[in-house]
């Protein structure tokens, strides 16, 4: 019989609870980059987060003799499943001790609950959408993470491994990409110039009245995201009122000069084809807000790595281009305006974002620079 007891959170107070296992669980780790409190509430709370209006969720929390061992979020998100044609639940938010135990137990009452409510399949770790971390890592135990993916002890694979049933869906590659000391490699500088000159593409740099006044070009952006990652594993086509949130998330903190579109100038009104949405790493600055809160002191610790840049790393958060214009070298252009912004601001080396080990013409782009494929991270499936 087991000794552990899962219980759902159906209050704020077993809300509380689920997002604190995560701080204490990592108090002191030097790579794990801890979300806001408030960001993990708002994600998680069905009136404040407008993925609910496609996706439905439940929260589990794992307990031995009375104390939190584990958590795990089950997630249904109709609308990828509809497009997708895959009747599936999700698990996401895992976090737990080192028990197998533990896992199972945490995976049973998520595939219970996607039993009871008629899906074939789980796979996981997944959030309600692709604009949430995503997958279990499996390799870069010992490397820095970033806001926007997930860090786990080397426990969780070793245990997933023991999960009857779990394979392998999806594997992502993570890479650290240095920034040239000085100077622009002169094989993308060439590619760049060219691109500007035969195809009329052009790098545009955005003001706060370009983002949030009459153009809103901040969902201009957010409509390339959807094109260019549609097609992707995961991804569920962002509704207007997520892309209205992700602009309030992202444009107004942001360094709008560590943010580049680029423009097709041969359409009458500019078309949006492409855009790179980087900020200087958070990780550190995180990490010294107790339990994710920005007071008494950790308000200071992020104004102090985004407005003066007191970080060696820049996050690459979102780079896409269109597919009709990537054979034309607008990829190019993103980095042909960062780079120097880059060097300006002393950053030694970016973070790219998961991408999926098959995607060889995404990673085809680092090849201008010195760079480390430092992390891997994998999505499991099993047939229920």
């Amino acid at each position: 019989m087991s000794s552990i007891e899962i219980k759902r959170v159906t209050d704020k107070r077993g809300l509380d609870t689920f997002i604190q296992l995560h701080y204490d669980l990592y108090r002191g780790n030097k790579f794990d980059a801890p979300n806001l409190y408030r960001d993990e509430v708002n994600t998680l709370s069905r009136d404040k987060n407008s993925a609910f209006d496609f996706c439905e969720a439940e929260y589990f929390l794992a307990y031995r003799d009375g104390k939190v061992v584990g958590r795990v979020a089950a997630i249904i998100n109709h609308r990828y499943n509809e497009q997708w044609q895959r009747p599936c639940v999700r698990f996401g938010w895992l976090d737990l001790i080192d028990d197998a135990e533990v896992m199972r137990a945490l995976l049973n009452a998520v595939e219970e609950y996607g039993k009871q409510k008629g899906m074939k399949e789980i796979i996981g770790p997944l959030g309600f959408t692709d604009m949430d971390p995503e997958g279990m890592l499996t390799h870069g135990f010992d490397q820095l993470g970033t806001m926007a993916t997930l860090y786990n002890y080397e426990y969780y694979p070793r245990l997933m491994e023991q999960m009857e049933g779990y394979e392998k869906d999806n594997d992502y590659v993570e890479y650290k990409v240095f920034v040239p000391e000085s100077g622009m490699p002169e094989k993308m500088k060439r590619v760049a110039e060219l691109t500007m000159e035969r195809y009329n593409l052009h790098v545009r740099k955005l003001t706060k009245q370009d983002i949030f006044g009459p153009e809103k070009y901040g969902h201009r952006v957010f409509e390339v995201i959807n094109k260019t990652f549609g097609h992707l594993y995961g991804y569920s086509q962002m509704s207007e009122k997520q892309i209205d949130e992700y602009v309030d998330m992202y444009f107004k903190f942001i360094e709008l000069d560590l943010i580049c579109v680029i423009e097709d100038w041969n359409t009458p009104n500019h078309d949006c084809i492409g855009v790179g949405i980087t900020i200087p790493s958070l990780t550190k600055a995180l990490q010294k807000c107790r339990n994710g809160r920005l007071w008494p002191f950790g308000w200071w610790h992020i104004i102090r790595a985004l407005k003066f840049k007191k970080t060696d790393v820049v996050d690459c958060l979102l780079i896409g281009v269109l597919p009709e214009y990537r054979a034309k070298g607008a990829n190019a252009l993103l980095f042909y305006d960062l780079i120097p912004i880059y060097q300006k601001y002393g950053f030694k080396w970016g973070e790219t974002h998961v991408e999926m080990e098959t995607n060889g013409k995404v990673q085809s782009q680092w090849m201008y620079f010195d760079h480390e494929q430092h992390k891997r991270r994998r999505c499991y499936k099993k047939q229920l």
